[in-house]
């Protein structure tokens, strides 16, 4: 059976527009003794990035009198993709991925302010449907703010393709491999573009449309991302106040009746 990438309705494959992007699902919880860690779903692309850290070099040789080392480590769960194939991590797919989330935080982490330390990252694909590197990026972000490391600013990933002159936003595993695609990361506050990758050969009218919809898709990516910052902080503020036994209303009006008794 041939599935179409875009029909004459303007569908995809999964139903949406050209300019759609997929549902993004952001989950905060602590995962083990981790100083942050963040699980992001985009669309059947899952990711789990845990960040220990700043912490004590293991090895002598990775410290830097300056500034923080960033260590990333990527795991592919051999049941993420219908493959079945296991990876070790000396996969040359798997380092590739590595240094490149390596390269596009280094210049967005503020590691001036830890030297001598280190900031591990370890990234686990738990389910792949395209826009890997999207995903990684997006959750690696989310995890460094949940560890309450310096930013510069958050770092929106998003995948973009061309289908006959057709230009479409966050592409599926389908459209990853038939289509011409780039992935790109921006700073949004101060539209700074950290990392672009091309991962075939794509025409440069198309690459600059293609470049300034990834650009304003990532604006949207950061709403998300600062809504689901926000809820934990507030409820971790909302847990840290009544864990201290902050006095009610009641408990301050017979405090003051006991304080005129005496």
């Amino acid at each position: 059976m041939v599935v179409e990438i875009l029909n004459d309705g303007g569908y995809r494959s999964d139903g949406r527009r050209q300019y759609e992007l997929r549902d993004i699902t952001i989950e905060l919880s602590q995962q083990g003794t981790a100083d942050g860690s963040a699980t992001l779903n985009h669309g059947l692309t899952q990711v789990l990035v845990s960040v220990f850290g700043p912490r004590e070099a293991k090895m002598r040789s990775q410290t830097m009198h300056d500034r923080a080392n960033i260590n990333v480590e990527v795991n592919v769960l051999p049941f993420s993709t219908g493959e079945r194939r296991k990876r070790s991590r000396a996969d040359r797919r798997i380092l590739e991925l590595a240094s490149t989330i390596k390269a596009t935080f280094e210049p967005v982490v503020q590691t001036a302010l830890y030297p001598r330390s280190q900031i591990d990252i370890y990234v686990q694909v738990l389910q792949q449907d395209g826009g890997l590197l999207q995903a990684c990026i997006n959750a690696t972000t989310l995890a460094l703010a949940a560890a309450g490391i310096p930013l510069l600013d958050f770092v929106c990933a998003v995948s973009g393709g061309v289908h006959a002159a057709a230009p479409l936003l966050d592409l599926t595993t389908l459209e990853e491999n038939d289509l011409p695609h780039a992935t790109v990361a921006v700073m949004p506050r101060t539209r700074r573009v950290t990392l672009v990758t091309l991962e075939t050969r794509l025409h440069v009218d198309r690459f600059a449309e293609i470049f300034q919809l990834a650009c304003d898709a990532g604006q949207v990516i950061h709403k998300e991302m600062k809504r689901a910052l926000r809820e934990r902080t507030t409820a971790l503020v909302d847990a840290l106040g009544s864990g201290l036994g902050r006095p009610t209303g009641n408990d301050m009006v017979d405090r003051d009746m006991i304080m005129e008794e005496t």
